[in-house]
């Protein structure tokens, strides 16, 4: 049996794939934020009581988490101290000089994890070669540990000068603290790549938030009792739980990233491979661009801070079903990034929530069945979201538009202001990066998703919307579909001059530990694959661009730099920055439910007409209940499909028809916007 689980901010999504019988089930529950492993332990206590496997059984999960995020948002992590080169201590504070809003003279910059009292500093210097310009002073290595203990520190940061050139002061500085009893991360473990306020921030980072992980992931692991424990990173693959435990910084976004792999493997099972991601939960929206494949960066920023390792480029938005419409100071409508969250939820939901959300508007508007909300078994209070939304109506001083209640004109104003910041969100991964929406479709998933996308498509042009039979816990099945991946990174400035033979060398050693630490993973020798490939830049440039390794990787870089900045110099001369590695181990894919196609009409899945608040007004729309619908089912809009966890809404003109994965297709009408 093989479990998907996936922490959101309202609900957690259960995914679970019998092997022997080949069957799905899926499921949510509230999600409980003050010990998030709650509703992880009742969700897998609910899968023994109804599918009655027992304690022998075989049971592998992959568990995708927001506890790091969480901790380091929230900046609830351990209580961590840095250990730097003598002189070195306040790279951390200083670092880039960057101002985030530049005409902003009072912007405050992120504060520092570690305070000035917990950085500490060590007396060592290597030079840029490599080359030990002054030892260890090992003899101060006591008095630090005593320091340590003083300051109440449970975890230790080591980030010096030059370390992934010449790792051996690090390593014994590492040796002493563990033996001492503090939990490490050393830079040249987590990141071994030069930008010294990067490398400190990203090893900081994960010794931050890994104490936190790690009580979370040894509490569950002892009560699943599950025979393989993984956790999705947030560069699209899974890892065993002892290293998650040990390198949390990985597992940042790893929720989202499991989307972002469930999204593009059932999208590519329907014959689509340039798409762009729709993520819409309780909490927040999370978008992504996939122009034939998962797109990864390493300059990723969570809380304003960055992380350097891998993570598949992914942008968020604080627009969710639980996100709160309210009136500003000034009188205008906002909504958002503030969530009701699971506790106490929207008004709807009746578990004590008193501001209206934009999932109080859905109900509101007709277009979210009360009656139907989680396959039944959750009935909405539409009455108390009718007059949370009148209340804001009010304080927003609003008149009722023609034929709508002052409720009804309300909540549309809401889902208007919502659909605007996804779209903006939508713009900055197509539109400000060189791509053109038209031409991609748009996958939407998560439990609000459906409700919005077509609106959303429109507004961009996007010709095809894409919904798979189990969007809303698409994340928790990215899961099941994940590989197994491992990054490793190596600075060597070297010039663009270097022989092919001579970097295929100096890659070996990454290989060798790629393929080792994947075998350890429990991943057959034939199913594992190594790419190499080279951060290169022109001679002067600041950053790179990340390019396979080939013997022609030259003219390839330059390629690369034409395509997306729309301009190369082949003439100038380039240089190498780091070497990088991706070493995948396969993991096998949960097959896709699939039919042969039927007759268009869609009768058999047909519940009832109710009125709906379209953009043109007030309408009777034809309701239909999406497990019912069959490979070859055609609806016209306006309609609304009823899933047990998501709903979708067409409108007039978009078609709707059912493939042969059941994934539900929408040609987008864009007659108007």
């Amino acid at each position: 049996m093989r479990i998907g689980i996936d922490i959101g901010g309202t609900f957690t999504d259960f995914v679970v794939f019998d092997e022997a019988s080949g069957a799905f089930r899926t499921f949510k529950r509230f999600s409980t934020p003050s010990d998030p492993s709650e509703s992880v332990l009742r969700g897998l206590e609910e899968i023994r009581r109804t599918r009655g496997f027992g304690r022998e059984e075989r049971v592998a999960i992959v568990h995708g988490s927001t506890v790091a995020t969480n901790a380091l948002l929230e900046r609830k992590g351990a209580v961590t101290a840095l250990i730097a080169t003598e002189g070195f201590r306040d790279v951390l504070a200083i670092g880039r000089q960057v101002r985030s809003k530049i005409y902003d003279f009072f912007s405050d910059r992120p504060t520092a994890l570690v305070p000035a009292s917990r950085r500490l500093e060590i007396r060592e210097r290597v030079a840029h070669n490599g080359q030990t310009l002054m030892p260890l002073d090992e003899g101060m290595l006591p008095m630090l540990a005593e320091r340590l203990r003083s300051l109440g520190v449970e975890s230790v940061a080591i980030c010096l000068l030059f370390s992934f050139l010449q790792p051996e002061h690090e390593r014994r500085i590492a040796d002493f603290l563990r033996k001492a009893g503090f939990f490490v991360s050393s830079s040249h473990e987590i990141l071994p790549e030069f930008r010294e306020y990067e490398r400190t921030s990203t090893t900081v980072i994960n010794a931050y938030v890994s104490p936190v992980m790690d009580r979370y992931l040894g509490r569950l692991e002892q009560a699943l009792g599950a025979d393989d424990f993984r956790i999705m990173q947030s560069n699209g693959g899974s890892i065993h739980a002892r290293l998650a435990r040990s390198q949390a910084v990985r597992s940042i976004l790893s929720g989202p990233a499991g989307g972002v792999v469930g999204a593009q493997f059932v999208a590519a099972s329907a014959g689509f491979d340039h798409i762009i991601t729709f993520d819409m939960g309780g909490t927040s929206t999370d978008v992504s661009l996939c122009d034939g494949a998962i797109r990864l960066t390493t300059e990723g920023e969570v809380g304003g801070l960055p992380i350097r390792i891998p993570l598949i480029d992914i942008h968020t938005v604080g627009a969710g079903g639980g996100s709160i419409a309210y009136a500003d100071v000034g009188g205008a409508l906002r909504v958002g990034p503030q969530s009701a969250g699971a506790d106490p939820g929207p008004v709807c939901y009746g578990r004590g929530g008193s501001a209206p959300t934009v999932t109080d508007a859905n109900v509101v508007l007709g277009r979210l069945a009360a009656d139907c909300f989680l396959d039944g078994r959750m009935n909405l209070a539409e009455e108390q979201a009718r007059l949370a939304l009148t209340e804001l109506a009010q304080a927003l001083h609003l008149a009722p538009a023609a034929g709508l209640t002052l409720a009804q004109t309300a909540a549309l104003g809401v889902i208007r202001v919502v659909n605007a910041h996804m779209e903006r969100a939508l713009r900055v991964i197509s539109v400000e990066r060189g791509y053109d929406p038209r031409d991609f479709t748009l996958v939407s998933f998560g439990g609000a998703g459906g409700l919005h996308a077509c609106n959303l498509a429109r507004s961009l042009g996007i010709p095809r919307v894409l919904i798979p039979p189990a969007a809303s816990t698409l994340s928790a099945f990215g899961m099941l579909a994940a590989d197994v991946i491992k990054d490793y990174v190596q600075t060597v400035m070297l010039p663009g001059e270097t022989s092919f033979s001579l970097l295929q060398k100096l890659m070996q050693p990454l290989a060798e530990r790629g393929r080792t630490e994947i075998l350890a993973e429990g991943v057959a020798a034939a199913d594992i694959a190594l790419f190499p490939m080279l951060d290169i830049r022109y001679v002067g440039q600041s950053y790179e661009l990340t390019t396979p390794l080939s013997a022609n990787f030259v003219d390839d870089f330059h390629a690369l730099h034409q395509k997306i900045y729309g301009y190369s110099s082949p003439d100038a001369d380039v240089e190498i920055v780091n070497l990088r590695l991706k070493a995948v181990g396969a993991a096998p894919r949960p097959p896709l439910p699939s039919a042969t196609i039927g007759p268009e009409d869609p009768v058999s899945a047909y519940l009832d007409r109710r009125p709906v608040v379209l953009e043109q007004g007030l309408r009777n729309v034809s309701f239909y209940l999406g497990e019912k619908l069959r490979p070859g089912h055609c609806i016209p809009g306006p309609a609304i499909i009823v899933h047990a966890d998501t709903t979708i809404f067409l409108e007039i003109n978009d078609i709707a028809r059912v493939d042969g994965h059941f994934n539900i297709l929408i040609d987008v009408d864009s007659a108007f916007s």
